[in-house]
């Protein structure tokens, strides 16, 4: 692999006219940028859709399969003949570099309603229903049931439901058959305009690399439809939960919540699910990051009704049989680990045999000794996939100037004298300068924000996911400044 480098961005992070970033325009003209910055990867947070309930998380999503419906271009859909040009006149006004995700979310359901009810089914819809039948038939149910039920989780929904009873289903299906039928339209808007936008990738010659939460949320259509495969008791609720033991981002550790998988039982039809779902992503992108890998090792499991993560206990997973299967599904597939915490021989081992790159965050490597941490930039080795900092870490800058002790500053002083340029300058260069042959900054490091840029604060639940570029922050100076560090480094 040649060395390259990009750039860590959301997607609903871009301007965009309706109110997020998108997969039309906005989209389009990143991939311009980054092609002129000479950056040659573009990675983004997962793309599922997001629970206002949930704090909008992009990792706790009703479906591990289906994209997010703020996503989609209105634009597109104008070209499409699905909507005339004035209908997208009448916009909300939509607040500057930040997402407002309930305004955003009116305002795309107002238009996407609109562009259904002109939609004639054509041979790409059938054909997309055909390859994605297997998730999206219970996904579209599930959601259609939810709002039914005025928003309850569906193990409140009645027993016959709620347990799956194929009398019921059918019952349900043709109830609700013109609200599946519009969420069916809505999934087939979206992967329509993510094909189309990594045929802009291809052409930008920019690596879309996605990102896979390694849990699903206990209320989404994967556990209703799933439920042998999740570590359930008689009352259908979780015996144990997902989350990490105490670490740098919490003293108490991180309370995820998610269900456990039943290894037990996905090991039975050699982890089906499992392989549909990577298969699933890989479709999506050109990489795929798989969150937390660990625990495809290891979990930390949670007595359910635990109020922090304190109380779990490690349980081993089949990792062996997993991977195994696996490589005989997927051989050659181009998955990242993401390796951080604390990490054993046995989830080095399990990288090293499939081939999967980890991870060094550079915020990391000036805590304990510096010589031999494996985060700072002067000990990475080539095949890694290194960053300045994550979208759970505060920027460079919000580090430097909130966070860091005072050790750490004074270590990042003398590891970068004078430190030209601020720290987030400084600790880009080292990053790009080092032997990892990926590097990915994130855009906020690019542009030396503070923690007014931070994406995520774990352990806390609002206020999250909203940051959002302007316009205006996508300048020649900017693009000519990445291009120069690029081709410095020795990086496309």
């Amino acid at each position: 692999m040649n060395r390259s480098c990009g750039v860590l961005l959301p997607l609903l992070s871009l301007p965009g006219e309706g109110g997020t970033g998108d997969l039309g325009k906005p989209a389009r003209e990143f991939l311009e940028f980054l092609a002129l910055s000479g950056q040659s990867i573009w990675q983004v947070l997962p793309l599922t859709v997001t629970d206002a309930a949930l704090g909008n998380s992009p990792y706790s999503a009703p479906s591990a399969f289906a994209g997010n419906p703020l996503c989609i271009s209105p634009d597109d859909l104008v070209s499409r003949g699905l909507l005339p040009e004035e209908e997208l006149q009448d916009r909300p006004v939509f607040p500057s570099g930040r997402v407002d995700y309930g305004l955003a979310r009116e305002y795309k359901e107002n238009i996407l309603r609109r562009a259904f009810s002109r939609f004639d089914p054509d041979d790409g819809y059938r054909a997309f229903l055909a390859t994605h039948g297997f998730w999206l038939d219970d996904f579209v149910l599930f959601y259609a049931l939810k709002a039914r039920f005025g928003g309850a989780p569906w193990n409140e929904w009645p027993g016959e439901i709620k347990a799956r009873k194929r009398e019921a289903l059918a019952a349900a299906g043709k109830t609700l058959r013109d609200e599946t039928d519009y969420l069916r339209f809505v999934q087939y808007l979206f992967f329509s305009q993510l094909e189309a936008m990594r045929e802009a990738c291809r052409q930008a010659q920019v690596e879309l690399v996605g990102d896979l939460p390694i849990y699903v949320n206990y209320d989404s259509s994967d556990v209703w439809a799933c439920q042998s495969q999740f570590l359930l008791g008689e009352d259908l609720l979780p015996t144990e939960v997902a989350g990490v033991p105490p670490d740098y981002f919490s003293k108490t550790g991180q309370l995820w919540g998610n269900p456990l998988y039943n290894w037990d039982e996905m090991k039975k039809d050699g982890f089906s699910w499992w392989m549909k779902r990577l298969r699933h992503s890989l479709a999506m992108y050109d990489a795929v990051r798989i969150d937390h890998f660990r625990g495809l090792l290891a979990y930390w499991a949670v007595p359910f009704g635990d109020r922090t993560a304190e109380g779990g206990v490690w349980r081993e997973a089949p990792s062996d049989e997993f991977f195994t299967r696996l490589k005989e599904e997927l051989p050659l597939a181009p998955f990242l680990a993401e390796n951080l915490g604390v990490i054993t021989p046995d989830v080095t081992d399990a990288m090293e045999r499939m081939g999967f790159p980890g991870m060094a965050v550079a915020l990391f490597g000036f805590g304990g000794e510096m010589k031999d941490n494996p985060h700072a930039p002067h000990n990475y080795g080539k095949r890694l996939v290194a960053y300045t900092g994550t979208h759970d870490n505060n920027t460079v800058e919000g580090w430097y100037a909130r966070d860091a002790s005072d050790r750490e500053r004074k270590l990042l002083e003398e590891y970068c004298p004078g430190l030209a340029g601020g720290a987030a300058a400084s600790l880009v260069r080292l990053v790009l300068a080092s032997h990892a042959e990926r590097v990915i900054i994130p855009l906020q490091d690019y542009l030396g924000l503070g923690a007014e840029g931070r994406m995520n604060t774990p352990g806390t639940g609002e206020g999250n996911w909203e940051w959002r570029a302007e316009r205006g922050q996508f300048t020649p100076e900017l693009s000519a400044k990445m291009a120069g560090l690029a081709g410095i480094y020795g990086r496309r």
